[in-house]
């Protein structure tokens, strides 16, 4: 049987690139797609969704429910200039949109599927985690009937990513990531920035996609973003944060994780959104999650690659 999962999504151009692996890389029963106000506004994420689904003529197998239209307290804050206005790099700007969204609210089909397919369903977060924080605070026993948690977000030992400290998904909803923290999810994985920078998209990963229509799509939407991250990092690359967590779906041997007691900060004029991390015990609390440490880049990019030619 094909492993369940529910995708949640604030669809920039790295989530893009975790839906077209997700789909097809053919293993997941991909239950449907929730959209979340993150990198671009709610209405942008859930049509840039199923632009990608109309672009992997998947559209009408696979829902995409809008959720959280904002934060929980704060006031949204966009990606543009690392996304660009549409949020995929202007790669499908003038493409009409097939697929429409399905009716109802993000967090309710996030609960009504979990509990119909007990143990069963792994949901893989790559935006805020706005959507899932909704869920729990309705449904509180939804930690127990939820098989896994993987999250792209947080950093543990390096540097962030929109401030010094924080990483953009924590950053957006600190508030919403203290309530997943703390809800007790039997199995919570933290997939970072300390991994995800170490898995860097290249023109040479690109060259190897070939000519198809989806390896045009990665080459146009990363193009930009490719240069936003030399300008800041020396590197010509495209980091592959939310595509890596739902490598580690697909195979938990890409990754080497650690079980250790991770919290948010949500009440600090400087870092505000940092997922602070206790690798000594100096808080004396029980573990909550685990945390990827270590990656294997070339056979996440093996297992990347071999899927977008399948």
């Amino acid at each position: 049987m094909k492993q369940k999962i529910i995708l949640d999504v604030d669809t920039g151009i790295d989530d893009a690139l975790g839906i077209i692996l997700a789909v097809k890389s053919g293993e997941f029963d991909l239950i449907g797609i929730t959209t979340v106000n993150g990198n671009v506004s709610l209405g942008k994420a859930t049509e840039n969704t199923c632009k990608i689904l109309d672009l992997l003529q998947v559209g009408e197998q696979i829902p995409v429910v809008p959720g959280a239209s904002q934060p929980l307290l704060r006031t949204e804050f966009f990606e543009h200039r690392v996304h660009g206005e549409d949020g995929l790099g202007g790669a499908l700007r003038d493409t009409p949109v097939l697929t429409q969204p399905s009716k109802g609210f993000g967090p309710d089909f996030i609960i009504e599927n979990v509990l119909a397919h007990s143990g069963q369903i792994t949901l893989v977060m790559t935006g805020p985690l706005t959507n899932l924080a909704l869920a729990v605070r309705k449904c509180p026993q939804l930690v127990h009937h939820v098989k896994e948690v993987i999250f792209m977000g947080g950093v543990v030992r390096e540097h962030g990513n929109v401030t010094p400290t924080a990483e953009y998904n924590m950053y957006v909803d600190p508030e919403a990531a203290k309530v997943v923290f703390h809800a007790g999810f039997p199995e919570l994985t933290l997939v970072g920035l300390d991994v995800t920078r170490k898995a860097l998209l290249t023109a040479d990963h690109i060259r190897e996609l070939g000519d198809t229509v989806i390896a045009q799509y990665v080459k146009q939407s990363t193009s930009d973003y490719l240069e936003r991250y030399f300008e800041r990092n020396g590197v010509r690359a495209c980091a592959m944060h939310d595509p890596l967590a739902v490598g580690v779906a697909l195979d938990r041997n890409l990754v080497t994780t650690q079980k250790l007691y991770v919290d948010v900060e949500t009440k600090s004029e400087l870092c505000d959104g940092q997922t602070v991390c206790d690798f000594q015990n100096r808080l004396s609390k029980e573990p909550n999650m685990n945390v990827c440490l270590a990656v294997d880049a070339q056979a996440f990019f093996e297992r990347f690659i071999r899927a977008l030619k399948a």
